[in-house]
């Protein structure tokens, strides 16, 4: 079933097309497992609180050089 050059494709042809493109993209992704999930989000956790922790101590070293800048 080929499309003549030039000639218009109707809207709801479109977006079949496009919803089988779409339906057929989601079966090449690869869905992660439970545990896989688990251990991905424990990753983030961590990287999250140790930038925060990096950031608190950084704040608190600046903030302490501020107030002796400031105080004398």
């Amino acid at each position: 079933m080929g499309i003549a050059k030039g000639e218009k494709i109707g809207l709801f042809s479109r977006m079949k097309k496009g919803y089988r493109g779409v339906v057929g993209e989601l079966k090449k992704v690869h869905w992660p497992t439970k545990k896989e999930i688990v251990a991905y989000t424990m990753v983030v956790i961590l990287s999250v609180f140790l930038i925060g922790v990096a950031i608190w101590i950084i704040d608190a070293g600046v903030g302490y050089v501020m107030n002796l800048i400031i105080n004398k």
